[in-house]
């Protein structure tokens, strides 16, 4: 490059820039005809001349994408020497600069996730280009690899945060890098408790193998990291810890078996075919709940000192032969319609999910008031074993843990001892975000109790007020004392 040239790009002299171009035409077009050279823009962008990268951002935009000698774009040149605004500038101008790939394939995202996030910069990067994060460097490391190897707990903390509003979360979050460690098995080597909490909470999976064919405890027991160790178990008694992380091993391994049989190629579904395999489950799950309010002979329409109103009027057998396919095909139906129903938008797909959840709750509703009433019990515990082996499959899937919460707490039975412990310890298997958890736990107890008020009125029962409310103080006490237990046991490892 011309020595003025360089002069100018590094004092930011626009009136000279033009002065030389005044002098030679192509003084600009042969920097552009090199593959790898320092440009003027290049110069301006590590000096932080904004005024005159912008003119020469203007003359020749081709600049902003091509690659100096060290393997560097103007971009990662602002980033790397701080000047945010520059930065921010040639952002603004083009958003796909944040993608540009330099030395050993980082982009600028790459470089701040190492260097640490100075100024708010990673996220107006990650809200100008979300996409960016699914970036891999040479080394097929994401900017979550980089920023767990830096140990960088605040740029972590941002794009799991952004990642937790994306329906690509899980790829990004277990995505393997050369050697086939996740970011969970750096964080589980580097000895970082908050930073493995971070990617967990993320939906990180934390029995994924490296190339070594060891997960992330296998890697925190080697270097004898306790805090993470204890954080993988997820308990503080070794003997139960072993136990319950081989258990859950083992699910997780036949559930993603048994759910590929359901799902599989569901993503490969064109938009046409899709809309048109939402239409018929749409009418299977009317179909379905129809028959649950219209069953075959009707139910009880008067008295009967041996019949009950409103139970079916056919046979136990009979009705079992009703019901047994009817549920099956709701149930399957309900969670096939949930997973078909990812591409949408976030905020829209939660709410529909929600609300087939409450359909899903009045179904089972009105088969449990048509039930004979010797079937009562067997019908109850069929649907909930039903019910059950559908999560286990719909939680591989990505469907919204509220929606599935939201049943399993109405499904499983609260009326025999236990059945509040029951529920708590599924709401911390599906659902452990601590104020949306809470918020579903005092909705369904106080749903709970208005229940329990009107029943009791109805049948003008002199029952104790202190009973109709006993059953909601505990269910809540229980979610209070297992979180209790849950933030102990994070103090404790933060400790070690």
């Amino acid at each position: 490059m011309d020595e003025s040239l360089r002069n100018a790009a590094r004092k930011g002299n626009v009136s000279d820039l033009y002065t030389l171009i005044q002098r030679n035409g192509n003084v600009l077009r042969r920097l552009d005809e090199v593959e790898f050279i320092d440009t003027p823009l290049h110069i301006a962008a590590s000096e932080g001349c904004m005024r005159f990268a912008m003119e020469m951002f203007n003359l020749k935009p081709s600049f902003a994408r091509k690659l100096n000698q060290q393997g560097l774009s103007p971009l990662h040149l602002a980033v790397e020497k701080g000047h945010k605004e520059m930065a921010l500038r040639l952002l603004e101008i083009d958003t796909d600069l944040t993608r540009v790939k330099g030395k050993n394939g980082e982009t600028p995202l790459h470089y701040i996730s190492k260097d640490g996030d100075h100024d708010g910069l990673l996220d107006r990067f990650l809200e100008a280009c979300p996409e960016s994060i699914l970036d891999v460097t040479t080394q097929n490391r994401t900017a979550l690899h980089i920023a767990v190897e830096n140990e960088r707990h605040d740029v972590l903390r941002i794009l799991t945060g952004m990642l937790m509003k994306k329906d690509y979360r899980r790829e990004v979050v277990n995505w393997k890098d050369e050697d086939g460690n996740t970011a969970l098995h750096l964080a589980a080597s580097k000895n970082q408790p908050q930073m493995l909490q971070l990617l967990l909470n993320c939906m990180a999976d934390k029995h994924a193998t490296n190339q070594a064919g060891l997960t992330a405890l296998d890697v925190a027991q080697q270097h004898n990291n306790k805090g993470c160790i204890t954080i993988l178990l997820g308990c503080l008694i070794p003997l139960v810890s072993n136990i319950k992380y081989k258990l859950e091993k083992q699910i997780v391994k036949h559930v993603t078996k048994a759910s590929s049989l359901i799902f599989h190629d569901i993503d490969n579904i064109s938009g046409e075919d899709r809309s048109a395999l939402l239409v018929i489950l749409g009418l299977l799950l009317a179909g379905t709940y129809q028959a649950s309010l219209s069953p075959p002979g009707g139910v009880w329409q008067c008295g009967n000192s041996s019949k009950k109103l409103g139970r079916s009027v056919m046979d136990p057998s009979e009705f079992l032969l009703f019901f047994i396919p009817t549920y099956i095909v709701f149930i399957v139906t309900f969670f096939l319609t949930l997973a078909m129903l990812k591409p949408f938008p976030s905020g829209f797909r939660t709410a529909i999910q929600v609300l087939l959840a409450f359909l899903a709750v009045c179904f089972d509703q009105s088969i449990s008031f048509i039930t004979p009433t010797s079937l009562a019990l067997a019908v109850h515990i069929f649907s909930t074993i039903v019910f059950m082996l559908m999560v286990f499959m719909c939680i591989t899937y990505q469907v919204s843990k509220f929606s599935v919460s939201i049943v399993g707490c109405w499904m499983l039975p609260f009326y025999f001892s236990g059945g509040d412990v029951i529920q708590v310890l599924l709401l911390h298997f599906l659902y452990d975000e601590f104020w949306k958890g809470t918020i579903l736990v005092v909705g369904y107890s106080l749903l709970f109790t208005v229940y329990a008020i009107v029943d009791a009125h109805g049948h003008d029962d002199d029952q104790n007020p202190i009973n109709i409310i006993m059953y909601p103080i505990v269910l809540i006490g229980w979610w209070l004392f297992f979180h209790l237990c849950r933030f102990c046991m994070k103090q404790r490892t933060s400790g070690l």
